[in-house]
């Protein structure tokens, strides 16, 4: 492709200052799908056929802020030509950190604690007052072992958890060495030997409703479901009817099926921590994503292949 000096690249959101002034200085920012060369959305814009159909010829460049690609029509951006890119990388460690603080909360009962001491109605220290479950010598089961899913491991690997994994693709055995993971080809066997189980996978047609009530009946009554990937991973009706039931013991959940809404019975529970979708919110991690639109545009502009193209792998 011919390399473009100054893109006009649409951004959809606000992003950090930081950032918005990097990309005043490179680019001429538009508000003008129909004119722009490059269109910068978020994990909260629906890009799908009908957009990508109506924007202008020059538009040649999806630049996502941010990994997750499943609020793309991959296949409309091929059929027009348009290159899409992502951001991996930036937010393995927050996500990761995010993680192992709901595997901890739910079974600790942490949330449930603080609103105890923030309600004024704690009565004090009591031999069998808000007892949970300990963490120590349980097996954490992790459903997607990328960047994220490793991190996750090597982390509760110190927390002294088992770790048992399910993947598209077995990792390399210097890997599972790393961090002691145990392999499971199939997920449902996989449920049936863990107690904390890590949804970590993006979602897209195969992984959509993954976790239905009967692999949450898998899971088992003592179980713990943590979701920081995306809500629709999981069919949130059937885990509300678990968590209700007490078939499962609790859920730490920072995405949601149909957010930013939040299912009425969830927030009526004392067996889940609801998060607002911000495993990824640190400063570090959003100026590393800006970063990484940055230089994914000023590479394409320049009329290379963007180090972050998102391949077919994806769609």
């Amino acid at each position: 492709m011919p390399s473009l000096a100054r893109p006009k690249v649409l951004v959809t959101r606000q992003l950090p200052d930081v950032i918005e002034a990097r990309m005043r200085e490179l680019f001429d920012l538009t508000t003008d799908l129909a004119g722009a060369d490059v269109l910068v959305p978020t994990i909260v814009d629906r890009i799908d056929a009908a957009l990508i159909g109506s924007a202008g010829p020059s538009l040649k460049l999806i630049a996502n802020y941010g990994n997750g690609v499943d609020h793309i029509d991959l296949k409309a951006a091929r059929a027009r030509g348009i290159l899409v890119t992502n951001t991996p990388g930036v937010l393995t460690d927050d996500a990761a950190d995010m993680a192992l603080a709901l595997i901890l909360a739910v079974p600790r009962r942490l949330s449930e604690g603080e609103r105890l001491v923030r309600s004024g109605a704690w009565p004090g220290w009591g031999p069998t007052a808000m007892l949970g479950r300990r963490v120590s010598g349980k097996a954490l089961g992790i459903l997607g072992m990328g960047r994220i899913g490793q991190a996750i491991a090597l982390r509760a690997r110190g927390f002294g958890l088992r770790i048992h994994y399910h993947n598209r693709r077995r990792l390399p055995e210097v890997v599972e060495r790393a961090v002691d993971a145990t392999y499971h080809a199939e997920l449902d066997d996989m449920l049936t030997e863990i107690d904390i189980l890590s949804i970590n996978c993006p979602h897209n047609a195969s992984t959509h409703h993954l976790i239905d009530a009967g692999r949450l009946e898998l899971l088992g009554r003592d179980g713990v479901l943590v979701n920081i990937a995306r809500g629709e991973i999981v069919d949130e009706p059937a885990l509300v009817d678990a968590l209700e039931q007490r078939r499962i013991a609790g859920a730490g959940l920072d995405v949601f099926e149909h957010e930013p809404a939040v299912d009425p019975r969830l927030l009526a529970l004392d067996n889940v921590v609801l998060l607002p979708h911000m495993a990824s919110a640190t400063i570090e991690a959003r100026l590393a994503t800006g970063e990484k639109v940055i230089t994914n545009i000023r590479m394409w502009a320049d009329g290379h292949r963007p180090p972050d193209q998102v391949l077919e792998g994806w769609a």
